[in-house]
């Protein structure tokens, strides 16, 4: 063993530990001190830290080096790098940030001869911290998103390879490189929808959206007017309420989930006839109050609207069918609400190229004509579109690769695995490690329930121990729970039939779904973790909105509970991180999927039984649906499934005994 004083202007990593550490100066009172070229060698039952601080300082003192010589070997003359910056590494006060800490990481691999990218794998999110200060024109909240999926040496790239991973990153895992995707990233920068305040059931519920609007945000200017909104509620109290008001006829009644909606294709028709001309949106140009829900029986208003949705998009759909639909509904005889209201005619005011005055004239004379017109004027538009309307996406797009394997479920369960694999130290990293976790269990209750987004994201759940709700109650609530079952020791999930969207569907029969998880894959162990520790750590002391999943509560937000929203952009950053394979970090489990949200496992659920089969039926076992539903959208991926059926036992007769 070579006994030579070390280099101390070296080329970075380029020279090794040596058996003796020589002082450049004499300093009293301080003895030299030996540096182990060799240490102990790693052996089998060496436990390594899986935390970068205790890992780091580990290799200190196996290598008996200090922080000083470490400074002092490593760095050149001529870098700004303060040892300090070392002994903040091994306590844990700091971790790497910044591109030239990760090569100051890479020379420390190599003076301890441990294997490339050793500390770097030990960091919660490497990627993260690599982000660097030097991207092409990328802001700094663009910046924070786009993190995760550069490279940790992105910032020492060239800028042509620097280009090409944001183009990348921004065409596959943020707007998903969809035709529809792109449409809606450009539709969704104007905001012309007006908003209302919450309208469902009873008068509550509502968006937080429409409440924060009501409050008085800085989007206020599109506040759908005092007039409208009382319209609009008794409308909703219609549609919503036990038994309608005397003398009054109807047909159908809405949920909430149907009254959100609802509100919000009025709020965009409505918003589109006020918004201005000469806007990007390009819409009417109606004075607010002049807005009023009888402009629905006006034949121009609705030909105006039409045209303005086709040049908007550039094809009809069905959504302009579905809207056309509602109009009919509203003015049919004995159950239409605006038929039925003959008095809110007062409120139609003329409006240059859509309501004249004779249109005015004859509403208040005579409104049953008025609606006969506008009831007729609605179905013919609607069979016209009908006949026109073509598909604005391919719902199957973004987990074509999932769908076309031969495993559906076991190409989903990769990202799974993903998630399994790269969940971090849960006390160095307890926020992270608790959002791994709430992303595990998603994806995993997702592949088991099927269940739709509603009943995922509502769900309740009962600790071990404590008695559970009852059937009755969960009913009243409209919602699932997920509890401890110990006769048949497992977690059990019981959701009542009206708490589905199709309630009323031959496959319940007026009975609960009523599924116990199967303990595969530490599931268990995941939930069992998540309740007793990471949930509490996500609510972060806000209130408990008693759901099973709960956001990350910050600073900016004390509210834990799930929208519809918010939910769905928490799958589709799950997919993004776990789900899409990204050539440049090497992250992610299948190649060519695209960001989606939580129905697709549906489609990946129908679709594997149905590839497994050939039969509807049990397909739609899958995803509590009835086998024409099933048949209606799935279809397309069993015909070459069917052929093979069919071979099968076609080409036993061709077998020799």
């Amino acid at each position: 063993m070579s006994t030579e004083p070390s280099c101390t202007n070296h080329p970075a990593g380029s020279c090794l530990p040596v058996a003796l550490d020589r002082p450049l100066g004499k300093k009293r009172g301080r003895k030299p001190r030996p540096i182990v070229e060799f240490p102990v060698p790693l052996t089998a039952d060496f436990v390594d830290p899986p935390g970068f601080a205790e890992a780091f300082a580990l290799q200190l003192a196996r290598h008996g080096d200090s922080y000083f010589h470490l400074h002092r070997s490593l760095i050149r003359p001529e870098e700004r790098f303060h040892r300090k910056t070392f002994a903040a590494w091994a306590t844990g006060t700091k971790v790497p940030n910044a591109i030239s800490s990760f090569e100051m990481l890479e020379r420390v691999e190599r003076r301890y001869r441990l294997p490339s990218g050793y500390f770097r794998g030990k960091l919660t999110n490497p990627a993260r911290a690599a982000s660097g200060h030097r991207h092409l024109g990328v802001s700094r909240s663009e910046r924070r998103r786009l993190a995760w999926h550069l490279p940790a040496d992105f910032d020492g790239r060239s800028p042509s390879e620097r280009a090409q991973i944001l183009d990348w990153v921004r065409t596959v895992m943020v707007s998903g490189s969809t035709e529809f995707r792109r449409y809606l990233a450009r539709a969704t920068k104007d905001r012309y929808g007006l908003r209302f305040p919450p309208m469902g059931p009873g008068g509550a519920g509502g968006s937080a959206e429409a409440a924060a609007l009501e409050a008085g945000s800085p989007d206020s200017s599109l506040r759908a007017p005092a007039q409208l909104v009382d319209e609009l509620r008794e409308f909703i109290r219609f549609k919503t309420a036990t038994f309608p008001d005397a003398g009054i006829k109807r047909v159908g009644v809405w949920n909430q989930e149907t009254v959100a909606q609802r509100v919000e294709h009025l709020g965009l028709m409505l918003g589109a006839l006020a918004a201005d001309p000469t806007s990007s949106v390009k819409g009417y140009g109606v004075s607010p109050d002049r807005l009023s829900l009888c402009l629905l029986v006006c034949p121009g208003v609705w030909d105006w609207y039409l045209r303005w949705r086709e040049a908007r998009r550039g094809f009809f759909t069905v959504w302009e069918v579905d809207m056309l639909s509602l109009a009919a509904s509203l003015t049919r005889r004995e159950t239409g609400w605006l038929r039925q209201n003959p008095g809110i005619a007062v409120n139609l005011r003329p409006i240059a190229g859509l309501v004249s005055e004779s249109d005015v004239a004859c509403a208040l004379s005579d409104w049953d004509a008025v609606c006969d017109a506008a009831h007729e004027h609605a179905r013919s538009r609607s069979r016209e579109i009908a006949r026109v309307a073509r598909v604005h996406r391919d719902p199957f797009e973004a987990i074509l690769p999932i769908l076309e394997d031969a495993s559906p479920v076991g190409a989903y369960r990769r990202i799974t695995i993903e998630i399994a694999g790269r969940m971090p130290d849960r006390d160095r990293y307890p926020r992270a490690s608790a959002e791994a976790t709430r992303s595990f269990l998603m994806l995993r209750l997702g592949l088991h329930l099927g269940v739709r987004q509603k009943n995922l994201r509502q769900l309740l759940f009962c600790p071990r121990g404590r008695p559970h709700r009852s059937e009755r109650q969960l009913e009243d609530m409209g919602r699932g729970e997920l509890r401890w079952h110990p006769r048949d020791e497992g977690w059990e999930v019981l959701i009542p039939s009206m708490a589905f969207k199709n309630a009323n569907s031959s496959f319940f029969g007026n009975r609960p779904f009523r599924l116990l998880l199967p303990d595969l894959d530490g599931l268990y162990g995941h939930i069992d973790a998540y309740l007793s520790r990471h949930r509490s750590r996500l609510l972060n002391g806000a209130d408990d909105p008693g759901t099973f999943f709960v956001r990350t509560v910050k600073r900016t937000s004390r509210d834990a509970a799930y929208s519809g929203n918010t939910f769905y952009e928490a799958w589709r950053l799950i997919i993004q991180r776990y789900g899409i394979y990204n050539p440049f970090t090497g992250r992610g489990a299948i190649e060519g999927l695209l960001p989606h949200g939580p129905h697709n496992v549906r489609d990946v659920l129908a679709t594997h039984v149905l590839k497994k089969t050939g039969s509807y039926e049990q397909a739609s076992y899958a995803i509590q649906d009835t086998p024409e539903m099933v048949e209606k959208h799935y279809g397309r991926f069993l015909p070459q499934d069917k052929a093979a059926f069919a071979a099968r036992i076609l080409n036993q007769a061709w077998e020799v005994d």
